[in-house]
């Protein structure tokens, strides 16, 4: 793939934090290669902020390898950029073109306030899965991996929902700031594992009631949640877990609770 250097000007949101009114603010980034990853291209920003001796831009960043799920930007409008089934931080410049404007947001859902610039809480997703509790496990010496025959048919969905890293980007992507996509693949990866069954039910209703207390919006099935979800989870979870919430709430035993 040919290599080249572009020049940009990037439109970034800045908000000092989540009291205070935020704006864009217009940068220009020159020589930028096109074989550079989104989140080394701010590096190189930041790093001229910096030497111009004005405030860098926050973002959140961990692993650049996409399996944190803490480098959430709106990029053009879209979760983490123009790429499908990629994260920011596996969003190369090659994706744009030379002389580009793009223009980066941070999340926008009233249950993920702006800490600063691009940079939001999403301890709100914590918190849901806290609610969920724990799943009952036999102590003592450990059982090998393999001793607990499960259908392959539950393996692979259990696995394929548990992909979830849980940046948020099905949140930002809804026009009801819904959390359906994600809570959806915790309830699934746990509660089609034989290791997860004990607790299913409260599980469910547990983290429903959790979801609703932070002040996440309602499903309306458009599916823009899986369109821009970086590990390509499957709305279908979102029907396993109203199944799943609908049965809960005829058996399940609310001492639990």
């Amino acid at each position: 793939m040919e290599h080249y250097n572009m020049n940009l000007t990037l439109k970034v949101w800045k908000q000092k934090n989540s009291k205070t009114a935020g704006d864009f603010e217009t940068y220009a980034v020159k020589d930028i290669s096109s074989e550079m990853s989104f989140l080394e291209m701010f590096d190189v920003l930041n790093e001229q902020l910096i030497h111009e001796h004005r405030d860098p831009i926050a973002f959140d960043h961990d692993c650049r390898e996409g399996i944190c799920g803490s480098c959430s930007m709106y990029i053009n409008g879209r979760p983490h950029g123009p790429w499908k089934g990629t994260t920011v931080c596996q969003l190369h410049m090659r994706a744009f073109k030379d002389g580009d404007t793009i223009v980066v947001e941070p999340w926008r859902a009233n249950a993920f306030p702006v800490i600063k610039d691009l940079v939001v809480d999403r301890s709100a997703f914590d918190r849901i899965i806290q609610a969920g509790g724990y799943v009952s496990v036999n102590t003592g010496v450990t059982v090998d991996g393999n001793a607990m025959p499960i259908e392959k048919g539950h393996a692979d969905k259990a696995f394929a929902a548990a992909a979830c890293i849980g940046c948020g980007a099905c949140v930002a992507a809804c026009k009801n700031s819904s959390a359906l996509l994600f809570l959806s693949a915790k309830v699934t990866h746990l509660g089609l594992l034989p290791q997860g069954g004990p607790e299913k039910d409260v599980r469910a209703i547990n983290m429903v009631a959790q979801m609703d207390k932070e002040g996440f919006g309602a499903c309306t099935n458009t599916g823009a949640c899986e369109a821009v979800c970086p590990k390509e989870i499957s709305i279908t979870n979102i029907a396993r877990l109203n199944g799943d919430y609908i049965v809960a709430g005829l058996t399940a035993d609310k001492n639990y609770k």
